[in-house]
């Protein structure tokens, strides 16, 4: 009928992978004139198959797949693009992509902060440890032979294995380095402004990583903010409860509050409200450590409901509270006022 592309979705992603493999084959071989017109999937990962089902479809004759970065999506998400990419090229299987795998890794990071969804550690293909060797005998298989353990040269999907290691003693071309080799290039007049902040927490932690580096480069964000975080002081406690105070620039105007609350990102968040008085509801609040240790960096990811619509905010701080305000003052200042 003139149609040039027909999809064929596993919207609830009850498939099993050679099921829906056969319904590809099955149409390539019974629809009167399907070689003009291309077969689509679209699948879903409710059960953990979608990667597998898309598979499937390729290899008996669909020619587009709909995917997603880091496999976002409805419910448990959608087909993740990076694991069909790097499956179609470890496998040689003769089709091309046309995609530029050396820029996976920076997109699903860009995609990662621009949705505040981080990305689980142990995903494939673009998670922290997706390279990351942990137990003896696979760090000794490694070193003797790298294809031991590793199907993907990290290098093919845009990491480099090549590590500076950066300290308060490193130059701002260790810096400025390490940012380019992670797909960020800043000019000179916010590279300065990156490497004060790096300084200052190179003072508070030992050992600076990659994850450490890329929220310092996006943290001065926040400086066009039209309500900033002045100061945060919390007392808390076993067996008292938990108080806070702190300041806030609301447009170059200083508010100052205190509140009582249970535990202290509550009591924090609590005199926040007073000097932002709006009906707002927190719906969800996520705190991610960005490696190991008790001097690292946390990430807080927020999500804020105020006049019937979800804001997304994340901070970053070595204190988690002060990231927690951070990450709701994010929210705040992108509310439709």
């Amino acid at each position: 009928a003139g149609a040039t592309v027909v999809n064929i979705p596993d919207t609830t992603g009850y498939c099993l992978p050679h099921e829906y493999g056969n319904k590809i084959k099955y149409l390539m071989e019974h629809v009167d004139g399907v070689h003009k017109a291309i077969l689509s999937t679209h699948c879903h990962n409710d059960l953990g198959m979608a990667t597998a089902c898309t598979l499937e479809g390729v290899l008996n004759g669909a020619r587009q797949v709909e995917v997603t970065i880091n496999g976002i999506g409805e419910r448990a998400g959608n087909t993740a693009e990076e694991e069909i990419a790097m499956i179609l090229k470890c496998h040689h299987l003769d089709i091309e992509t046309n995609i530029n795998t050396q820029k996976i890794a920076a997109t699903s990071r860009m995609v990662s902060s621009l949705m505040n969804m981080p990305v689980q550690p142990n995903k494939a293909i673009v998670g922290r440890n997706a390279f990351a060797h942990s137990s003896g005998i696979h760090q000794d298989g490694v070193l003797k032979n790298v294809e031991t353990y590793e199907i993907i040269n990290p290098k093919d999907v845009g990491i480099d294995d090549n590590s500076i290691v950066l300290t308060a003693r490193s130059g701002r071309a260790a810096l400025k380095n390490r940012l380019e080799v992670l797909g960020v290039k800043l000019d000179q007049e916010k590279l300065d402004k990156v490497y004060e902040d790096f300084l200052k927490l190179a003072d508070k932690k030992k050992d600076i990583n990659d994850d450490d580096i890329l929220v310092l480069a996006g943290a001065d964000r926040s400086h066009n903010h039209r309500i900033k975080l002045e100061y945060l002081q919390v007392t808390s406690g076993v067996g008292v409860r938990s108080v806070a105070s702190l300041g806030l620039n609301i447009s170059g105007e200083k508010f100052e509050a205190c509140a009582s609350g249970n535990g202290p990102v509550d009591a924090a968040i609590k005199a926040l409200k007073k000097i932002v008085d709006r009906h707002m509801t927190l719906k969800e609040f996520t705190i991610q450590a960005i490696s190991k240790g008790s001097d690292d960096v946390g990430k807080v990811h927020m999500q804020v409901e105020y006049d019937n619509h979800i804001y997304y905010g994340f901070g970053a701080n070595t204190d988690i509270i002060a990231a927690s305000v951070e990450a709701y003052i994010d929210c705040i200042n992108k509310f439709k006022m």
